[in-house]
């Protein structure tokens, strides 16, 4: 009896870990898994091979930290004629290829916009070309846009983010910071450049949101700190200073520098005066923007001794600019908001238009609140990016694990913004340093006319106040598009992105 007992007790043993009821450890995501694809790029194939796994961060190279998942798509020769299957992929030479590092913000994204947005060789599916979701399921397909034609792209999730998690005995806030973060990054695109034999390639890396702030940091922590220096950052829908999107008491420059893309919201949505509506967008917002600096910023920077006349024609221009009710706007003392903007220009018809892309409009439980119920801009977006990440990283990566992939977390809050304490983070400052020690530095920023996130006009502020030397004001530039925050879901933003990136790369990376 207690022979069979044993026997049936190294049975159980032999079972999978799943049938003995344990929970299964995550062993097959210890090592980076490797896969081969091409892609149609241009009408052209492009072969690739993709890499999904973690990399280790550790304290002086000893105690493991966290484990930071990635995606990395490196371009490869085709095959020689007659080669098999299992034939090994030939790789271009490191000096010839640039390499990029790619990352979104939350705080608390991980990569997954960029990634299936506009930069990776496969994307999200939309219904038409305005980037409106399909019915589900959703489903990815076949990018033509991707940038795997021209350079390498590592797809970084931070700690907390994606699959990355910190390890048994650190604590995860020990991450949850700018700069505790920034650090980690950099220690990652180390160790990445290290391992893969990547120091003297062209380098990029491009951030979204508040990965801009983490790029603009990085650039010049990279530089100062592991002496690593970039050729090009690149920067979608920005924010570096933080005064600027901040709808503080106080503060007036958030009501100063919003007022475009509430014009251009108001122009998408037909609200405007027959007059502007007859013109094209960006002939509309050059007006705008020059009433906002010339007229708006110092009427409000009167406050309680601006003359009523002139508080009249300031309304009056309000009313005009942004196609709400000029009582509304005195009312507001002529300070709108963001979110009381997004509830009531489309208030007669019982709609709201959305913040991360004001073209979007959603529907409230009534109509008579102050604020949006939710983003139908964010509502829009989830569940294809949540499906179209899980469903590659499985089936097309076979990267294997049962853990939740954080597409956007809360559980990095409480963030750190150390050391802007008691006062508004401001990361320009670093950004122009980098490019001050290099000046091959370049640097693109991209931004789109319907983002209530980080407005386009936010972007030319914190640009024009750079303070660069006059020989390097050529280093920066700026593209617009007709879209929201993540613009690349409009087709035509997306092809231009293509066509404005490629022309990034042609002019910062070194010809070889």
């Amino acid at each position: 009896m207690r022979r069979m007992l044993v026997m049936v007790a190294w049975a159980l043993l032999c079972l999978p870990a799943a049938v003995r009821g344990e929970e299964k450890k995550d062993d097959k995501a210890a090592e980076p898994v490797v896969t081969r694809h091409v892609v149609s790029i241009g009408g052209q194939p492009v072969h690739f091979t993709a890499t999904a796994g973690f990399l280790p961060i550790k304290e002086d190279g000893k105690k493991e930290r966290a484990r930071m998942f990635f995606v990395a798509y490196t371009r490869t020769e085709p095959p020689a004629a007659g080669a098999g299957a299992d034939a090994p992929a030939v790789f271009p030479a490191p000096e010839d290829r640039p390499i990029t590092f790619s990352f979104n913000g939350g705080p608390g994204s991980s990569s997954v916009w960029l990634h299936l947005g506009v930069l990776g060789p496969f994307r999200v599916e939309w219904a038409d070309d305005a980037g409106s979701k399909p019915a589900p399921p959703y489903r990815l397909v076949e990018n033509a846009q991707s940038i795997v034609d021209v350079s390498d792209v590592v797809f970084i999730d931070p700690v907390t983010t994606g699959f990355s998690r910190a390890s048994e005995g650190t604590e995860p806030r020990a991450f949850h910071g700018v700069q505790e973060d920034v650090e980690s990054v950099a220690e990652f695109i180390r160790l990445y450049l290290t391992r893969n034999n990547r120091w003297t390639s062209p380098k990029f890396v491009i951030g979204e949101s508040y990965g801009t702030t983490r790029a603009a940091n990085l650039a010049n922590y990279l530089q100062d700190r592991l002496g690593i220096n970039l050729n090009g950052v690149m920067l979608v829908s920005t924010v570096l200073n933080f005064q600027t999107i901040r709808f503080d008491r106080g503060n007036d420059w958030p009501f100063v520098l919003f007022l475009p893309t509430y014009s251009a919201t108001a122009w998408h949505h037909g609200r405007l005066p027959q007059d502007l509506q007859a013109r094209p967008l960006r002939e509309v917002l050059d007006e705008v923007e020059r009433f906002a600096i010339e007229r708006y910023l110092p009427a409000l920077a009167k406050g309680s001794t601006l003359g009523a006349e002139d508080e009249r024609a300031v309304v009056s221009a309000l009313a005009r600019y942004t196609g709400l009710g000029e009582e509304y706007i005195r009312r507001t003392n002529m300070r709108i908001e963001i979110g009381r903007f997004t509830k009531e220009l489309l208030r007669d018809q019982r709609r709201t238009v959305g913040r991360f892309d004001s073209r979007f409009t959603g529907i409230d439980y009534d109509a008579a609140g102050e604020r949006f119920d939710y983003d139908p801009s964010y509502a829009n977006i989830q569940g294809p990016f949540t499906a179209g990440l899980n469903d590659l990283v499985r089936r097309k990566l076979k990267f294997e694990s049962d853990m939740p992939y954080e597409i956007l977390t809360g559980r990095v809050q409480p963030w750190s913004y150390e050391p802007a304490s008691n006062r508004y983070l401001n990361v320009a400052e670093p950004l122009r340093s980098a490019i001050t020690d290099n000046p091959r530095l370049k640097v693109l920023f991209l931004s789109g006319y319907y983002d209530l996130a980080t407005p386009h006009f936010a972007a030319d502020y914190t640009i024009n106040q750079l303070g660069l030397d006059p020989s390097l004001r050529a280093n920066v530039s700026h593209t617009y598009y007709p879209a929201g925050h993540m613009m690349y879901i409009h087709r035509p933003s997306l092809e231009r992105m293509k066509r404005d990136l490629e022309a990034f790369y042609r002019s910062a990376a070194p010809s070889r």
